[in-house]
């Protein structure tokens, strides 16, 4: 009987480590190293994959520790209990139903922390000063995210995509190859457009509960419909990039694949322009945009494969 107590307290102890993590968001992660991986392939025709399996723990510990600091810095600030929770809005619901746990959340993220920097350490050493341009930004927008950049409305708006963009597929361009390329750079616009536009969507639920804390991001600053149309202006310019890749010849013809996914984008478009002001009717166009997010990259990546 003990031994099925302690089993009990063990798994859910577990839960509430993950929970902070919010592992089923993680999947944003290996899409944005996947994409940087083709691209390598594509320009250098050969990676060592065992710096590519160091690329990915150290993208995911870096997705992890500002998810957990955004758990925790949420949770003191009083946030979390004045948030309606959604599918893809207000945090994992964790440290409410457990505050003891904060504590927790915080040390998760602080070790995700370090996990990252020993990464960024290890391929400093490898390939050089090349990449510490990136590998600071990067420890600097998961370090300030929560408590500094969402005061702040156009690096909010930009710090998500800059993150899973030009850091995560750049930085596994140069971490595979030794050097940047006009491919990687244009592929990481996509998911630069795409992931800022996902936080920016994700935000529309959250804007009054976003305002009693000090957050300072455009669904806030200029409203739900002006950032409806920011919305789809970075729609239009994550597809205009691959369009514009192909014709510079920097990506791949088979990279227009990538464009498939405007089939769900413009319904989605006219769905967020439309239920701004209405979280119950704009949450199916929510999830629609996280296929939009996910898919698009994983599209272009397999172009670079196809060549």
């Amino acid at each position: 009987m003990d031994e099925v107590i302690g089993n009990y307290h063990t798994m859910s102890r577990i839960k509430y480590l993950l929970g902070p993590m919010r592992i089923r968001f993680l999947a944003l992660t290996p899409t944005s190293v996947f994409l940087g991986f083709a691209g390598a392939i594509w320009t250098s025709g050969r990676v060592d994959f065992w710096y590519l399996f160091l690329v990915l723990i150290g993208a995911l510990s870096a997705h992890v520790s500002v998810n957990a600091f955004n758990e925790y810095y949420d949770f003191k600030s009083g946030l979390d209990l004045r948030t309606r929770m959604t599918p893809f809005s207000g945090g994992s619901g964790t440290l409410p139903q457990r505050p003891q746990e904060a504590r927790l959340a915080l040390v998760t993220g602080l070790t995700a922390f370090c996990v990252t920097s020993l990464v960024g350490v290890f391929f400093l050493c490898v390939r050089g000063l090349l990449l510490l341009p990136l590998a600071v930004i990067g420890l600097v927008v998961v370090f300030t995210y929560t408590t500094w950049l969402t005061r702040r409305p156009l690096l909010c708006l930009i710090a998500p995509g800059l993150g899973f963009g030009q850091l995560m597929v750049m930085g596994t361009g140069v971490a595979l190859t030794g050097g940047y390329s006009w491919a990687t750079f244009i592929a990481s616009l996509i998911p630069f457009f795409l992931v800022s536009n996902l936080l920016l969507l994700n935000q529309f639920p959250d804007v009054d509960a976003d305002q009693t804390v000090g957050r300072r991001h455009f669904p806030i600053t200029v409203g739900k419909r002006n950032s409806a149309l920011i919305y789809g202006t970075f729609l239009f310019s994550a597809y205009a990039c691959i369009a514009a890749g192909v014709w510079c010849t920097c990506l791949p013809r088979m990279s227009l694949i990538g464009l498939i996914s405007v089939i769900i984008a413009a319904p989605t478009f006219v769905g967020v322009v439309r239920y701004a002001e209405d979280t119950e009717r704009l949450i199916p166009y929510m999830s629609m945009n996280v296929i939009i997010v996910l898919g698009t990259p994983v599209l272009v990546g397999i172009g670079f494969l196809l060549g």
